[in-house]
């Protein structure tokens, strides 16, 4: 399972014009679906963001987490995060997970975070989303459950 995380200052997600999910200060995190990704996956994911320290204390040093801040996630689906672009000019993406059990380890991820104490807004599953952010920093970070990067 991978993941990209940004921090934001604010970030919505819709479709169709239509707001599916809106936070203020926290994390917008892309999440992505391998083929041989399962619960623990989903687990150490969740369990790492929310206990990621890249908020900055009064010394401007990342001590904080999104616990610590009391800032939210906004998590949106994105199997393009297994693109695998080594050979020629198109992506493959043969290592994602099949939308059903994607969708399945997906809703795991969210319940998780939610169970950690974490407000959680989402995108929609499978649907064409148009995700608005302000990042703060930038800040920008990337995590794989099988720790490839």
């Amino acid at each position: 399972m991978r993941a990209v995380i940004q921090r934001v200052k604010s970030a919505q997600v819709s479709i169709q014009g239509t707001t599916v999910g809106d936070i203020d200060r926290g994390l917008l995190v892309f999440l992505g679906v391998g083929r041989s990704d399962d619960t623990r996956d989903a687990n150490y994911l969740a369990s790492k963001i929310a206990d990621l320290r890249i908020f900055e204390d009064a010394e401007g040093k990342f001590n904080l987490s999104l616990r610590d801040i009391q800032g939210k996630l906004l998590v949106v689906s994105q199997f393009t995060l297994f693109g695998d672009c080594r050979k020629g000019r198109r992506p493959s993406f043969t290592e994602a997970a099949r939308p059903a059990m994607a969708q399945k380890l997906y809703d795991h991820f969210i319940s998780t975070v939610q169970q950690e104490g974490l407000e959680v807004e989402c995108g929609k599953f499978q649907a064409m989303m148009e995700v608005h952010l302000t990042n703060d920093g930038p800040v920008t970070i990337l995590l794989d459950s099988q720790k490839r990067f």
